[in-house]
């Protein structure tokens, strides 16, 4: 999943794509640098982050929605947790809804993903952006953000949404602490008792520059694809990455030495 902030906040890639025409420039190039999905965003839920307005946020995603589907033949995931910018975008071509909050966030989003008969992420978050990161705190980390997923699921199938059209994605820097991203990456195996396809986030973000002695945002690629790859040999399904070409480089290398390292007898990452 190739990432396309259309925001002038994002904290990797903000402002870089604000012109509709630089951003569809950009995501055609992704795709050609072979991503399976583009994920639009047209409000930045980086820690701190405040909301803007549905108004706002449609004048930003809409445009780069409906020429890019003209563009592209891969589907276009919208990132947003309101239900009125989501219906808009997949009137306009989008053919994904990516909800930070599982549905939380917009009352009528459950309602909306069933009414439309589309896939939906549903995402673990502790807090809203503005709050998530001070301080979060919890008693039982893994099983805790099982609950709150599984939660989602159930109120997206009773909202008529199709139990095979569900994604989770624990939040990686949602409400998590330096080592709650790490244990999650460990253990990310244990999402699979919810049956369903797993997304994650580690691109570029803050607990890649910690282990890299505080390296800044414009030097975690390498760090950012060897922990996608990480992600994948753990259970990964999808991973949301800035850097397409270099992951995908990264995964062909991983599955095409797959075999071999089964062969040798060693045993692929399964957490603590």
């Amino acid at each position: 999943m190739g990432i396309l902030n259309v925001t002038p906040d994002s904290f990797s890639d903000g402002a870089l794509f604000l012109d509709k025409d630089k951003a569809v420039d950009h995501a055609v190039k992704m795709v050609e640098d072979g991503a399976d999905i583009i994920d639009i965003g047209g409000q930045s839920t980086r820690p701190g982050s405040t909301a803007v307005t549905v108004e706002e946020e449609l004048r930003r995603v809409i445009p780069v929605i409906k020429e890019l589907s003209k563009q592209i033949s891969i589907p276009i995931s919208i990132d947003t947790y309101k239900a009125e910018v989501a219906e808009a975008a997949v009137d306009s071509g989008a053919a994904i809804i990516n909800d930070i909050s599982a549905l939380r966030f917009d009352p009528k989003m459950a309602g909306l993903a069933g009414s439309l008969n589309v896939p939906i992420i549903l995402m673990h978050i502790k807090g809203a952006p503005k709050d998530m990161q001070v301080n979060p705190v919890y008693n039982d980390l893994i099983s805790e953000i099982i609950v709150y997923l599984n939660e989602g699921i159930n109120i997206a199938l009773q909202a008529g949404v199709n139990k095979d059209k569900i994604i989770i994605d624990p939040g990686i820097g949602f409400g998590k602490s330096f080592q709650h991203n790490i244990e999650i990456i460990k253990n990310l195996h244990r999402f699979r008792c919810l049956n369903k396809p797993i997304l994650i986030g580690v691109s570029r973000k803050a607990f890649i520059g910690h282990i890299l002695d505080n390296a800044p945002i414009n030097e975690r690629l390498i760090g950012s694809v060897s922990a996608a790859l990480i992600c994948a040999l753990n259970g990964a399904n999808i991973v949301r990455v800035h850097d397409v070409r270099e992951t995908v480089e990264g995964l062909k290398i991983l599955t095409s030495l797959y075999d071999g390292f089964l062969s040798m007898g060693l045993k692929l990452p399964q957490g603590d």
